[in-house]
């Protein structure tokens, strides 16, 4: 990723724009904060928010027309926020300390005529910039006309506070002013830089400036500029609206700053002043409110703080709340972009982001609900891939999962085959490596149904699609793998595919358009199949997120349970906007922690059994307790079972074995051949209380690997013994990583205590 491509990905990320009030506002005080520091009773914060944006605040804080409540969101379910009677109940409160932040001292000089909230905010601004500033006032009391139009709402002794902080940093001010004589305008454009009119308190008739339809002077928003060279005015838009009159003096005296540089006084200046934002904010259950009333000395501290509290706290954070991966990182999309990009920029030294890019699931449902389509999926999986090529990706990110899918590619799972006594097959069945391991019987029954259903034969294959090579990013790896299964397929005359996993369908579509593919239950369906007895009970149905863009699979679904009167109850996040189990991407590997939090989550979202037709959607479920059913498990229900839902979630060594002994029973029920002999190493039987089997399941250590430790040290006699115990300790590096086994002989084999692994090996010399 190059910062052009980062610029545009952090682009369609709108968290960070601000909320309608806030670019609704000309002066852009941020309501949004403002309600929040009010909601908590935190009246010192709330002031903070007015004094970053407000001039005079006050002043303003007490006359605010507030426009912004136009724009309010709120006011879409319920009435718009009382914004300015929540600044008046602010502003109520004693002022903080407030010191002002004012650049070094300028040579320009700059001339304010009048003292309306237009030239007050200019002087404010402009003094703040450097600027030596003088207010010119024709009136022997500085502000008069402000202070007896608003005497009801600000009290005197208000108003003297503001303006005393406005000459007490640095203003000058000159009462009586002379404004109106000839040669006035002229005489402050030579002594100073530029000059700004507050025609909010001046009588515009004696300069002789250019005038509009109206009458008016002509002042174009928001440079502020006149006809006159160095000449800027404001405060007459928006008839007397003290907001507007203060940002026409704040633009003025951007303007001013600009004129003086030399500079451009419009470009960039979109945003001085109300503007569209992209972001957006859901209303679903929201409730609508009323506002608050308010009495005639405005809210007090408690109605205030419930006034506030209505606020919806407009933020988008749409992909956030679905996704719990987003959220466990505690930021969003454009922030994490950055991370990423930081992550791939490193040379040297820790990549603080990895746990981030690895730990996706990859599923997409973050661009389904994003306004802006933000993928996050995409640029994790593109990041995963460019790590790979580079020789950065961290070994034990997705090599256990890797390590599965060499074992469902090799000699113990693998299998092309025709239907028995055929020589062709119109069709051929491929279920996928997961179903398999999980339910190896129902793959069996299925098999033999649609070989009795189906004309032309029905060829089977076992292997992997080569899923989990493309979600670690190893991508020369993913194609190797469908290149090899295309082999077996033409190898078999190029038949239909019947396929039973999503995920597979999905893989197919991105590495092999060219297969004919079909769902199996579309083939199902065909076949009129049935089912002995609809559930009781309406069942959840989940849908697995690789089918988000295929709304045929999850139609076909529902179409076939609903003929068999299956009852079934829609989840709020499902069809294409489901959830991913937390297995896809290789999420459980990378993070199995959150990969729990994930499933547990899915689970919680209805009381109800959940019926999936995913198996391994339905194994994670099942794996944290909540009932759960495969599809399958209506049609093909295993012999003795009663209760499809109770099934237990094979453990990582059982679904290896069960895949291991499914070829096996296929080969010679079917094919009358003999299974490829055992390794030696298989024939140790231990003994494993439940205690060590749930830590051998945590550690993802297999049967496979603590027979292969056993083995090895029986044979060459490398072991420890522990004088108290007896206990024997070894270890066998078989692959990258290097198995510890604290176990003991037993009458049937050998007791198992303990096992853990490492990826350390020691140089020569000794160091590590």
């Amino acid at each position: 990723m190059d910062q052009k491509q980062l610029r545009e990905l952090e682009s369609r990320c709108i968290e960070e724009n601000p909320p309608w009030c806030a670019a609704a506002c000309p002066l852009h005080v941020d309501a949004r904060a403002l309600c929040g520091r009010v909601a908590g009773g935190d009246w010192v914060g709330a002031w903070k928010v007015l004094l970053r944006t407000m001039p005079l605040p006050g002043v303003l804080g007490r006359i605010c027309d507030a426009p912004c409540r136009e724009r309010c969101k709120r006011g879409q379910a319920g009435e718009a926020i009382a914004i300015n009677q929540l600044e008046r109940a602010c502003v109520m409160h004693a002022t903080p300390a407030r010191p002002r932040a004012i650049l070094p001292a300028r040579r320009e000089r700059a001339a304010v005529l009048g003292s309306g909230l237009a030239g007050l905010t200019a002087a404010w601004d402009l003094v703040r910039k450097g600027f030596q500033v003088t207010l010119h006032e024709p009136d022997a009391t500085l502000a008069a006309g402000l202070q007896e139009r608003y005497a009801k709402q600000v009290p005197p002794e208000v108003f003297a506070a503001e303006l005393a902080l406005l000459t007490g940093s640095g203003v000058r001010v000159e009462l009586n002013a002379p404004l109106y004589e000839d040669n006035f305008l002229e005489r402050c454009l030579a002594e100073g830089g530029a000059v700004f009119l507050s025609l909010d308190a001046l009588d515009p008739e004696p300069w002789p400036l250019e005038r509009d339809t109206k009458g008016r002077i002509a002042v174009p928003s928001p440079a502020q500029t006149t006809a006159r060279k160095g000449v800027f005015a404001g405060g007459l838009e928006h008839g007397d609206s003290p907001v507007w009159q203060a940002a026409q003096g704040r633009w003025g005296a951007t303007s001013i700053d600009r004129y003086l540089q030399g500079v451009s006084p419009t470009a960039g200046r979109e945003k001085d002043g109300p503007y569209e934002t992209r972001l957006f904010t859901s209303l679903e259950g929201v409730e609508p409110l009323p506002m608050v009333p308010v009495g005639p000395e405005g809210y007090d501290d408690a109605t205030a703080a419930q006034e506030a509290g209505r606020c919806l706290q407009c933020h988008c954070l749409e992909c956030v709340k679905v996704c719990p991966y987003l959220e466990s990182f505690g930021a969003y999309p454009k922030k994490y972009a950055r991370e990423i990009y930081n992550n791939q920029s490193i040379v040297m030294g820790a990549r603080q982001a990895n746990k981030l890019i690895n730990s996706c699931s990859l599923c997409g449902l973050c661009e389904a609900v994003c306004p802006e389509d933000f993928p996050m999926q995409t640029l994790c999986l593109a990041t995963r891939q460019e790590m790979v090529t580079k020789g950065k990706m961290p070994p034990s990110a997705h090599e256990f999962a890797l390590l599965d899918m060499e074992f469902s590619l090799g000699e113990r799972f693998r299998l092309a085959r025709h239907q028995p006594e055929h020589q062709t097959s119109a069709r051929l069945f491929f279920p996928g490596c997961q179903l398999a391991a999980s339910a190896p019987g129902q793959v069996r029954r299925v098999y033999q149904h649609l070989c009795t259903s189906l004309p032309g034969g029905v060829g089977l294959m076992l292997a992997c699609c080569g899923a989990p090579a493309h979600w670690a990013g190893q991508e020369a790896k993913s194609r190797e793998v469908v290149q090899d299964w295309l082999k077996d397929w033409r190898g078999l005359g190029s038949p239909q595919v019947i396929m039973a996993c999503s995920s597979c369908r999905d893989i197919f579509r991105t590495y092999l358009p060219e297969v004919e593919q079909v769902f199996l239950w579309e083939m199902l369906r065909e076949t009129g199949l049935e089912i002995e007895q609809a559930p009781g009970a309406p069942l959840a149905i989940h849908d697995p997120c690789t089918t988000r863009h295929d709304p045929q699979a999850q139609a076909t679904m529902r179409a076939v349970l609903g003929e068999a009167g299956v009852e079934l109850e829609e989840l709020r996040l499902g069809r294409e906007l489901t959830e991913c189990c937390g297995y896809g991407g290789l999420m459980a590997n990378a993070n199995p922690e959150l990969a729990k939090e994930v499933i547990t989550r899915r689970g919680g979202q209805s009381p109800r059994d959940f019926l999936a037709y995913c198996a391994v959607c339905r194994d994670r479920l099942a794996a944290v307790g909540k009932r759960a059913l495969h599809a399958l498990d209506l049609y093909f229900p295993e012999p003795g079972s009663d209760d499809p839902a109770a099934r237990p979630s094979p453990g990582w060594s059982e679904r290896r074995e069960n895949r291991a002994r499914l070829k096996d029973e296929l080969l010679r029920d079917l094919w009358k051949e003999e299974p490829p002999a055992m390794e030696a190493h298989r024939e140790i039987a231990l003994l494993i209380t439940p205690e060590v089997a749930g830590l051998l399941e945590q550690r993802r250590i297999l049967i496979d690997d603590l027979q292969r430790v056993i083995h090895h040290a029986e044979r060459s006699g490398d072991k420890l013994t522990h004088p108290d115990s007896g206990h024997f300790l070894a270890s066998f590096r078989p692959y990258k990583a290097t198995f510890w086994v604290e176990y003991s002989p037993a009458q049937d084999g050998f007791q198992v205590h303990n096992a853990y692994s490492h990826r350390m090996t020691i140089k020569a010399g000794g160091r590590p």
